[in-house]
């Protein structure tokens, strides 16, 4: 008995089979549930806001010998961390997710000089990705846990300021973040521990000090008492 195999290879007209793409995995929605949990988090923005939604938003976890981020913001252009020793800007190392004219987010390693940042070749990020989509930068990548001792790379089993920003790019190159004072740690942060810390941007913090407060209660109580 013969048997026959029909065998069909999809060619172009020079009798070559088309090459096949390689599968490209989607990138992984940021979960917010797990924050305090398993992983840190920072949140600034509307209270209640989440990794879509919130103008700032960043996660940290460890994962063996590295530790784990993800990063999010409002912007079309590039959204960073830095790891400072004080809360002010200069002398810090920082990622930052670039999203340049290709459509690609990419991720770089600055030094903060001053008030400026300079591109450091040697980059401490590993399996990185990241997306563009519905106006906000989102990546993930890790960093190792221990490095060895270099200015520009910090050791992250060491506590730390967290410095938040974000931005405009041109042609994938970085440029002046979106606020004057942006975001900063209250306290420095520590990678064994977990935490999700909600910090309201300015619009929603307009009555959220004593004075404003105070101010708010007078003002009703003249009000109610009327003028003599």
């Amino acid at each position: 008995v013969l048997v026959f195999y029909l065998v069909v290879i999809y060619s172009d007209c020079t009798g070559y089979p088309f090459p096949t793409a390689p599968p490209v995995d989607p990138f992984a929605k940021i979960r917010v549930d797990d924050c305090g949990k398993t992983k840190g988090c920072f949140r600034y923005g509307k209270p209640g806001c989440n990794a879509d939604t919130c103008d700032y938003f960043l996660s940290y976890r460890r994962i063996g010998a590295d530790v784990e981020f993800e990063l999010s913001a409002d912007t079309d252009g590039w959204v960073a961390v830095g790891f400072s020793s004080d809360k002010k800007m200069g002398g810090d190392d920082v990622m930052a997710c670039v999203h340049d004219d290709n459509g690609r987010v990419r991720i770089h390693h600055f030094y903060n000089v001053g008030q400026w940042a300079k591109e450091i070749q040697r980059n401490p990020a590993r399996d990185e990705e990241g997306v563009f989509e519905n106006n906000r930068v989102t990546c993930r990548f890790k960093r190792p846990v221990y490095v060895p001792r270099e200015e520009t790379i910090v050791d992250l089993h060491l506590s730390w300021y967290y410095l938040f920003a974000w931005g405009p790019a041109i042609q994938g190159s970085i440029t002046r973040h979106d606020i004057d004072s942006p975001p900063v740690s209250e306290r420095v942060v520590s990678i064994y521990k977990y935490e999700d810390i909600f910090m309201p941007s300015a619009a929603y913090q307009t009555f959220s000090s004593p004075f404003c407060l105070l101010l708010i209660v007078a003002l009703t109580f003249y009000l109610l008492m009327g003028t003599p």
